[in-house]
């Protein structure tokens, strides 16, 4: 693989995939709008910055991931674990967090959640400036 080609953003689920079998946990700004990721494993991945909107996250592990500043409008994160995420600034408006882990995840208010949602409740960590 050559160097340009290591630096583009993933796009592809099943490269995602491979990759992160292989080692890798690097994939900000992966390009997964719309994406079945449906009880995938990505514990401890760079997701910054991704497009997952409308993907499917559904029972996916995501414990410790980064996903600052990515775009999770509209993606189902039912039963997904994000306990200790990283979501500053991320957008989940519209998400479906319904039976998602997410204790001790951090946010802050730039983050947003679906209407109604009570991060207090939910065992969030809200990081002041």
């Amino acid at each position: 693989m050559s160097e340009v080609n290591s630096q583009q953003p993933i796009n592809v689920v099943t490269t995602l995939i491979d990759e992160y079998a292989a080692g890798k946990r690097a994939f900000s700004r992966a390009e997964l709008g719309n994406a079945d990721l449906q009880g995938v494993n990505l514990k401890g991945s760079d997701l910054s910055y991704a497009d997952l909107s409308e993907a499917n996250l559904s029972g996916a592990n995501l414990r410790g991931t980064d996903l600052s500043f990515a775009d999770l409008s509209q993606a189902n994160l039912r039963n997904a674990d994000l306990r200790g995420a990283l979501l500053i600034s991320a957008n989940l408006s519209q998400a479906d967090l319904q039976g998602a882990n997410l204790e001790k995840a951090d946010c802050d208010r730039n983050t947003h959640f679906p209407p109604n949602f009570d991060l207090v409740k939910a065992g969030l960590q809200i990081q002041h400036d």
